[in-house]
C-alpha cells in the first residue's frame, strides 16, 4: 500500500462522476537584481520575485472585459501520454525579452513568440516518464540574466528547468541548448548529498521553479512523506546560478543541537525524521538578502509519535540570510502536524499602508483556512495570532501540540468545523448517507487528531486555501485567495487489525486511499466524505473565492467559484440561483485593471471577477481545466495585452495539452 504526497483520491468524484544548516559563505561574482523588469513582463513564477501576482497592465480592465475572446492557442503534443500516475500540467509561463517559457511535467522546456503562440524552440530532459512519481506535476521555469556576461554571450539569459526526476538543468534562453559550465554539463542532480536518501527514485522530485536571489537558484523539493517516519529529507539548496557549484544547504528537521529548534523535536528517531521539505514556491526579498520558504508537514503525516514536539522549522514560514542558508527567523503555523497541513500555498510579500506607514509582510494562506500577516523583517504578526486549545488524542505515544496558532482578527478563509445538522445531500438518502459516514467519527473541528475510530478533517488535507496561493491588489489591500470547502475522513488501522488484500479491494471500491506508515505501529486510511450521488456531505459551496481586505482584516467578499452544473446537467436547478463551486486547484492574479483572473476550478472556465465586488465579470470557455495560476503581458508598450493559463490538470480537471492565450477583440 503506497501513498504520495499530491493523490487525490475520491471526491475530486464530483468531475469523475460527470464525466540545523550546513552553511557555505557565497563566493565568486554574483549578479545582483538588476533594474526592474518592463512594465508589460511577466519574469518570475509571481510576476514578481516577491510573489505578489499583481500585473500593472490596464489595456484589459473591468470595462472592457467582457470582449475578451481567444487569440491563439498551443499544444504540447503531451495530451494521452500513459503514466502510472496522472501528470498535471500546472506551469505559470514566464514572458522576458518578448519570448514566452514554460515547461512540461514531461520534462520539457518550451519558448513560443508570445504574440502569435508560435514555437520557437523545445528542449527534452527526457525524465523517466514511467516513474511512479506521486505529483507528475510541474509548475514552470525560472530565468536569470548573467549582467556580467558580454551582450550576445551564450547562456547571459538562463532558464532554469526543473524536472520530476529532481534535475535543475540550465538551458540558454535564446537556443533552448543546455548550458555545459553549469553543474555537469548543464545539469545539478538534487538527490545527491541528501542527509536521508531516497529509498526509490520516486520518492523523492521537483515540482516547482527554483527562486532566483544575487546570482543564485534556491530549490526546495518534493517528498513522498507519508510512507516511512525516514522519509527522504527536506533539505533547501542553493546553487550558483553561472556555475552551478552548490553554496549553502539547509536542513528544516535541525541537525545541531546548538540550534534553538533541536528541543522541540523529542525522541531517539526525532532527528532522523524525513521531509518537511519545501515543494511549493519559494518568494525572495534582494534588497533584504532573505528568502522565504514555506515548509511542509514532516514524516509521516498522521503519526507523530517518533517526532514528538512542536517539530519547529516544519510546518514554518522560515526567512533564511540568502547569502549564508542561516534562519533569521520563523513563524510555525500548525504544531506536530497530523493532518498533512502542508505551508502549500507560495509566501507573498507585500505592502501594507498602516497609520499611515509602509509596512513590507509576508502573507502566507494554509490549508487550516487561516491567512497569518507577518512582518517580514521578525515575523511577528501584524494581525494577532492567538493560540487556542484543541483535542486532545486518545493514541498511546502520540503527543499532539495542546493549543494551535489562530488568527484573532481575520476570519478563517473556509469552515473549521462541520455540525450534524449542516451536513449536506442532494436528496434525503444522500444526506442519510453522509450522516452514517460521517456519525461514527470523531468530530470536533479543525485539528481533531487521528483516530481509531475515524475522524473527520476539516479542512481536508486539500485545504483550505490550497498550493494555488494568494494574489494581492496593492492599491486597494486586498488579499485574495481560492479555497476549497471539502470534508474528509482519516483512521489509524493498527497494524494487526488490518487484511492488506481486503484493503486493496475497499481502495478501489470505496476509494478510500491505505498507506503503510513505516516506523510506525499504523496503516493509515482515509477519503474524502460524498454521498452515493458523488457530491461532497460538506454545505455548499464546495470551491470559494475568497477577499481579505487589509486595512480591517475584514472578509470584502465570498463568492463561489465553479459550476459543477456546466458538467452535471442534473445540477443545474440547484446550481442556477448560486453556483454550488466545484473543487480548485491552481491560483489568480490581479491586474491594476481591477480585475481578478483565475482557472483552477474543474469546469473548464477562465474567469474575471470584480476585484472591489467579486462580481464575474467575464468567462471565456476552456478545452479542459487549467490547473493552474494564469498570468499577463504586453509584449511591446503599443501592443495587445494577453492573458495565458495552462490547460491539463489531469484528474478531474481532464486531459490536455494546452496553452491558452486571450486578449481584447480587435
Amino acid at each position: 500500500m503506497r501513498h504520495l504526497r499530491h493523490r487525490l483520491p475520491g471526491v475530486v468524484a464530483l468531475a469523475a462522476a460527470a464525466t540545523g544548516a550546513c552553511m557555505r559563505p557565497v563566493s565568486g561574482p554574483a549578479a545582483g537584481a538588476g533594474p526592474p523588469a518592463p512594465a508589460g513582463e511577466w519574469p518570475a513564477y509571481g510576476h514578481d520575485p516577491l510573489g505578489s501576482r499583481f500585473s500593472p497592465l490596464t489595456q484589459i480592465n473591468r470595462e472592457n472585459v467582457a470582449r475578451l475572446t481567444l487569440a491563439w492557442t498551443y499544444r504540447t503534443g503531451e495530451a494521452g501520454v500513459h503514466t502510472q500516475q496522472p501528470a498535471k500540467f500546472e506551469a505559470t509561463p514566464l514572458m522576458v525579452d518578448a519570448t514566452l517559457y514554460f515547461s512540461t511535467p514531461f520534462g520539457r522546456a518550451i519558448a513560443l513568440d508570445p504574440a502569435t503562440g508560435r514555437e520557437r524552440w523545445s528542449y527534452d530532459a527526457h525524465p523517466n516518464r514511467g516513474g511512479n512519481w506521486g505529483d507528475f506535476a510541474n509548475r514552470g521555469v525560472s530565468t536569470w540574466l548573467d549582467q556580467a556576461a558580454p551582450l550576445g554571450t551564450p547562456c547571459r539569459r538562463r532558464i532554469f528547468l526543473p524536472t520530476v526526476d529532481a534535475r535543475i538543468i540550465a538551458l540558454d534562453a535564446g537556443t533552448g541548448r543546455p548550458c555545459r559550465a553549469f553543474g555537469d554539463s548543464g545539469t545539478v542532480y538534487l538527490t545527491r548529498g541528501l542527509r536521508n536518501p531516497p529509498f526509490e527514485a520516486e520518492e523523492y522530485a521537483l515540482t516547482s521553479p527554483p527562486a532566483v536571489i544575487h546570482g543564485l537558484i534556491v530549490t526546495g523539493s518534493a517528498v513522498a512523506d507519508n510512507n516511512r517516519t525516514n522519509a527522504a529529507s527536506g533539505e533547501v539548496r542553493a546553487y550558483d546560478a553561472r556555475s552551478g557549484a552548490l553554496r549553502w544547504s539547509w536542513d528544516p528537521v535541525p541537525r545541531d543541537s546548538a540550534d534553538p529548534a533541536w528541543r522541540t523535536w523529542r525522541g531517539p528517531m526525532a532527528h532522523t525524521t524525513g521531509a518537511a521539505n519545501v515543494w511549493s514556491v519559494i518568494a525572495v526579498d534582494s534588497a533584504r538578502d532573505l528568502v522565504f520558504l514555506p515548509t511542509t508537514s514532516p514524516s509521516p503525516d498522521y503519526f507523530g509519535g517518533e517526532r514528538n514536539g512542536d517539530n519547529r522549522y516544519a510546518n514554518s514560514v522560515v526567512a533564511l540570510r540568502a547569502s549564508t542558508g542561516s534562519v533569521v527567523w520563523h513563524f510555525q503555523t500548525v504544531h506536530h502536524d497530523l493532518w498533512d497541513y502542508d505551508n502549500a500555498a507560495p509566501p507573498a510579500l507585500v505592502t501594507l499602508v498602516r497609520d499611515g506607514r509602509a509596512v513590507d509582510v509576508v502573507l502566507q494562506a494554509t490549508k487550516t483556512g487561516q491567512l497569518f500577516v507577518l512582518d517580514r523583517d521578525s515575523g511577528t504578526p501584524i494581525f494577532p495570532v492567538a493560540e487556542r486549545p484543541v483535542p486532545r488524542t486518545t493514541l498511546i505515544g502520540e503527543h499532539p501540540s495542546p493549543t494551535q496558532p489562530v488568527n484573532s482578527v481575520i476570519p478563517a478563509l473556509s469552515p473549521q468545523a462541520l455540525s450534524l445538522d449542516s451536513v449536506w445531500g442532494l436528496t434525503p438518502a444522500d444526506r442519510e448517507a453522509c450522516l452514517a459516514q460521517i456519525r461514527p467519527l470523531r468530530n470536533e473541528g479543525v485539528f481533531t487528531p487521528p483516530s481509531l475510530e475515524g475522524t473527520l478533517a476539516i479542512p481536508s488535507n486539500v485545504g483550505g486555501a490550497h498550493w494555488g496561493g494568494l494574489a494581492y491588489d496593492p492599491q486597494r489591500q486586498v488579499a485574495v485567495v481560492p479555497v476549497n470547502r471539502f470534508v474528509s475522513m482519516v483512521q489509524l488501522i493498527p497494524l494487526d487489525q488490518i487484511d492488506t488484500a481486503e484493503a486493496r479491494r475497499n481502495e478501489s471500491r470505496l476509494g478510500d486511499q491505505y498507506t503503510r506508515m513505516h516506523g510506525t505501529p499504523y496503516v493509515m486510511r482515509r477519503r474524502f466524505l460524498k454521498s452515493p450521488s458523488s457530491l461532497p456531505c460538506s454545505p455548499p459551496p464546495w470551491g470559494s473565492l475568497v477577499a481579505i481586505n487589509l486595512t480591517t482584516g475584514a472578509r470584502a467578499w465570498d463568492v463561489p467559484l465553479g459550476d459543477p452544473a456546466t458538467l452535471r446537467p442534473d445540477l443545474a436547478a440547484v446550481s442556477r440561483p448560486k453556483p454550488l463551486g466545484t473543487l480548485n486547484l491552481g491560483g489568480p492574479i490581479v491586474t491594476a485593471g481591477g480585475l481578478v483572473f483565475i482557472g483552477a476550478s474543474i469546469d473548464h472556465v477562465l474567469r474575471a471577477f470584480d476585484v472591489e465586488t467579486g462580481r464575474e465579470l467575464w468567462h471565456g470557455a476552456l478545452p479542459g481545466g487549467a490547473r493552474a495560476t494564469p498570468m499577463t503581458y504586453q509584449v511591446t508598450p503599443e501592443g495587445r495585452q494577453f492573458l495565458v493559463v495552462a490547460v491539463g490538470g489531469s484528474e478531474d480537471w481532464g486531459e490536455g495539452d494546452y496553452v491558452v492565450a486571450f486578449a481584447l477583440a480587435p
